[in-house]
């Protein structure tokens, strides 16, 4: 009887979780569908325009979800060359010492900062200094909000991925070690081959938080509601975009913005989705 419960309470626990998601893409494609039938589904997405002038509103998602993509990927390319030597050294080069144990703490808390902690950061400090080095004019741009995501999105990398790394077996790496293989070989022709997927699956978590972020991204990316012409310019992400206007937003605006958000979710719903695929088919390799 007791185990007969048990399975039960462990089905309805595990059933909540889709019935939630389910909840909350109803929620999201109800409210916006107004946006969507006055613009159009496709229209909505490639407009670039945004103007909330009474009797001739106009939105677009495409500047948004531009810049977005764009601060995400960015600073994706930053946290690499920083995430993976931590991991490694963690991981692999001084697994089990004092010095791996701290820098495995110190990463753990400045996953807990608080983002807008980060913000405040940027804002006072890294944003003088692209200002002092000309370049941005305003020091206030997708690359300032990308540099500050790429230090947030490092300890989940960094974290997840020296754990992968210290799962591959050592009986593994000592047999590589015995056939004459010097430690990068080792790292490179054993570690990464069995840990891959794994790390893999890190960063795709990290992309996760950095396209979702939104106090970090307004305070640094300047937001403008138009295309940025590179990655010095200012711009908007669907985050801050909603951050921003939502609080004064009513009627069609704010049909617009929770179609941003929709937007939003499927995109990280997506890329999710590629990266299990792609896990997937590492594994199978």
């Amino acid at each position: 009887m007791n185990d007969k419960l048990y399975r039960i309470t462990l089905f309805v626990s595990a059933l909540i979780i889709p019935i939630v998601c389910g909840g909350v893409v109803y929620a999201l494609v109800t409210d916006a569908h107004d946006a969507f039938e006055h613009f159009g589904f496709l229209n909505f997405l490639t407009s670039s325009e945004w103007s909330y002038t009474e009797g001739d509103e106009r939105y677009g998602a495409l500047p948004f979800i531009t810049g977005t993509l764009l601060t995400t990927l960015l600073a994706l390319i930053f946290c690499i060359p920083f995430s993976l030597p931590v991991a490694l050294f963690v991981g692999e080069y001084f697994r089990d010492t004092k010095v791996a144990s701290v820098l495995s703490t110190v990463t753990d808390l400045l996953a807990g900062i608080p983002s807008i902690i980060y913000g405040l950061w940027g804002f006072y400090t890294l944003r003088p200094i692209i200002m002092a080095l000309d370049i941005s004019p305003q020091g206030s741009s997708i690359l300032t909000a990308s540099l500050v995501l790429a230090i947030m999105i490092v300890p989940y990398a960094a974290s997840l991925s020296s754990e992968f790394i210290k799962m591959v077996p050592n009986e593994l790496k000592e047999g590589a070690y015995s056939l004459g293989a010097t430690r990068a070989e080792v790292v490179c022709k054993v570690i990464f081959p069995m840990a891959g997927s794994g790390v893999f699956s890190s960063y795709v978590l990290a992309i996760g938080r950095a396209l979702g972020e939104t106090m970090t991204v307004t305070m640094l990316i300047g937001n403008t509601n138009n295309i940025p012409a590179s990655i010095t310019s200012t711009g908007n992400s669907m985050a801050s975009i909603i951050a921003n206007q939502f609080g004064e937003a009513d009627s069609l605006r704010l049909s617009s913005l929770i179609a941003i958000g929709l937007i939003l979710f499927l995109i990280t719903a997506l890329i999710n989705m590629i990266g299990k695929v792609m896990i997937k088919r590492a594994r199978i390799v």
